[in-house]
C-alpha cells in the first residue's frame, strides 16, 4: 500500500496558493473548498503549507490583523512532503512523529497531490474491512 494507491482513488487536484496572498484570501480559500490546509506554492516549488492551525497561531499573535498579513509571514515552512511510492504506514508514522495532517505529494520536483490524514486512515480501514470480508468468505465457504 503506497501514496500512489491512496492518490489513484482520491485525485490528484492540489488547490494551492502562493505565499504573497493575504491570510484572509487563504482563508477564504480553505473554507470555499472545505479543506484544512493548502501547499503555499513558489512556482512548482512548495515552501511551504498554510493550515487551519496556522490561522489560529497568527490571530493569537496578531489579532484582527492577521487576516491583512501575508501567509508568507504565517505559513508552516519548510513543508514536510512525501513521495508516491511511499508505504502508507510509513506517511502515517511521519505524520504522527511531526504531528501533522497533510502531506503534499512529490515527485521529479513538482506536486501531484495532496494526502491527509484523514486519506490514509480511511484507507486502511477500506483495506481492513475488505480483508476481514475476505476471510469471512473463505470460512464460511469451507
Amino acid at each position: 500500500m503506497t501514496i500512489a494507491a491512496i492518490l489513484s482513488n482520491k485525485g490528484r487536484e492540489v488547490i494551492s496558493i502562493t505565499a504573497h496572498q493575504s491570510v484572509g484570501d487563504a482563508v477564504a480559500v480553505l473554507a470555499t473548498r472545505r479543506v484544512g490546509a493548502v501547499p503555499v506554492m513558489d512556482g512548482a516549488s512548495v515552501v511551504g503549507i498554510f493550515s487551519e492551525r496556522d490561522v489560529i497561531h497568527a490571530i493569537a499573535e496578531y489579532g484582527a490583523e492577521a487576516m491583512a498579513r501575508k501567509v508568507g509571514d504565517t505559513m508552516t515552512a519548510p513543508a514536510i512532503t512525501v513521495g508516491p511510492s511511499e508505504p502508507v504506514i510509513g506517511a502515517l508514522s511521519l505524520m504522527t512523529r511531526r504531528r501533522i495532517r497533510h502531506l503534499p505529494v512529490i515527485e521529479g520536483g513538482r506536486v501531484i497531490g495532496l494526502v491527509s490524514i484523514g486519506d490514509l486512515v480511511k484507507y486502511r480501514i477500506d483495506r481492513i474491512e475488505a480483508d476481514a470480508e475476505a476471510m469471512r468468505s473463505y470460512i464460511q465457504s469451507a
